[in-house]
């Protein structure tokens, strides 16, 4: 115990209690020694019993190289008090010793490998709870129990999952990008929720990596097949939004005749929309049709006459009376006012689900706020069909 003081300054600075253990335990090693050296055959279980007397809380108090140097000191201490006296010791405790450390180390390897499936299940719980919408007021703090450190933004990436997983890979490569993962299977689907911290104090002036380049460095991770990122949310506790948004990329991304990969959930609101995606319906009439509605009929006008005549400036210009390039002024005045460019083919159809969504949700406020006998003329008024 002297030589325990006097060798290992981490021993010294333990609490009372933990000392008496770890006499506890050096006291049963030289115990067992007596023990094996009356009876070798008995040295499997003699070596793993010495640890058995170590409270739990010990083994996390106590790390394995610090055992190791416990191991070490207690060895020596036998070497210069019997092995010097009898030369025919020295081997015996040579070879207990070697038991001993390979006893320590089945110990702390039984412990985590029992850490990592917990650890393995409380992740998917997470994940799960996130993918679902479900979580509660712990969410953050079961994060935090699996390493996560992200304060900042968010995003949930959905792929397929490879034949192989290899967890280490994604890992990896999310250290290089500086931002935590959180990866759950769902059946052939793989979600890797994906932490950005927020900006440290001491580089305020660089540029966090964009979640679509995080997204390409982490495909490798993946199986073949589509690979959507969800948009990306202020925190964690709004993650199940990201997730929400992805899956249902996800489920559509083949009609994309040429869906890149990573894609944006985003890219694919058109798509979504009339899958039934009650949140891309919601999205695209949020960006797209109430602020053009609110800035100025004159353009909402232009872009849904423009997007119905095939997208031609001479036909647009006829409809609405004006010259052709009061039109290309209004459709750049879109552009600047809502960042959706027209003329392009992929964007157009993207504005044109949007406009037909935001005329469908007009019609209907306008439905409902009239009185109820303005309705019923209007049915009336109204042709029946198949009448």
């Amino acid at each position: 115990m002297r030589a325990l003081d006097d060798r290992l300054p981490w021993y010294r600075s333990m609490p009372p209690s933990r000392r008496s253990a770890v006499g506890l335990v050096a006291q049963s090693g030289i115990t067992s020694f007596i023990a094996w050296h009356e009876d070798p055959e008995a040295q499997p279980w003699i070596a793993a019993d010495v640890f058995a007397a170590a409270p739990r809380e010990l083994l996390r108090s106590v790390s394995l190289q610090q055992t190791l140097g416990l191991i070490r000191t207690v060895v020596s201490v036998f070497e210069e008090r019997i092995a010097d006296a009898d030369p025919m010791m020295r081997e015996p405790i040579l070879r207990y010793s070697r038991e001993i450390a390979f006893a320590a180390a089945d110990v702390y390897a039984r412990a985590a490998e029992s850490r990592g499936l917990w650890d393995a299940r409380l992740e998917a719980l997470v994940v799960d709870s996130i993918l679902t919408g479900e979580h509660d007021d712990e969410l953050p703090s079961r994060s935090a129990a699996l390493g996560w450190h992200g304060r900042g933004e968010c995003a949930v990436l959905v792929g397929v999952a490879p034949r192989v997983l290899d967890v280490d890979v994604i890992r990896r490569k999310a250290r290089h990008a500086g931002c935590d993962v959180l990866v759950g299977m769902q059946g052939t689907r793989l979600v890797v929720v994906i932490g950005r911290a927020a900006a440290v104090e001491e580089t305020p002036t660089e540029e966090p990596i964009a979640f679509l380049d995080i997204a390409g460095q982490l495909a490798e991770g993946f199986g073949e097949g589509h690979l959507v990122l969800g948009p990306s949310v202020p925190s964690i506790v709004d993650a199940a939004r990201s997730a929400k948004s992805a899956l249902g990329g996800f489920a559509v991304a083949d009609a994309w005749r040429r869906t890149p990969r990573p894609v944006r959930a985003d890219d694919l609101l058109p798509e979504r929309a009339l899958a039934g995606d009650a949140l891309a319906r919601q999205e695209l009439v949020r960006t797209i049709y109430v602020p053009l509605r609110e800035h100025s009929s004159d353009l909402l006008a232009t872009l849904a006459c423009y997007l119905d005549t095939g997208r031609s400036l001479e036909a647009t210009a006829r409809e609405l009376f004006v010259h052709p390039n009061t039109v290309r002024y209004r459709l750049k005045r879109i552009s600047e006012i809502i960042g959706w460019d027209a003329t392009g083919a992929r964007e157009a159809l993207a504005l044109h689900t949007a406009v037909i969504l935001g005329s469908i949700g007009d019609a209907a406020r306008e439905r409902n706020q009239r009185p109820p006998q303005q309705q019923h003329h209007a049915s009336r008024g109204r042709p029946r069909v198949g009448g």
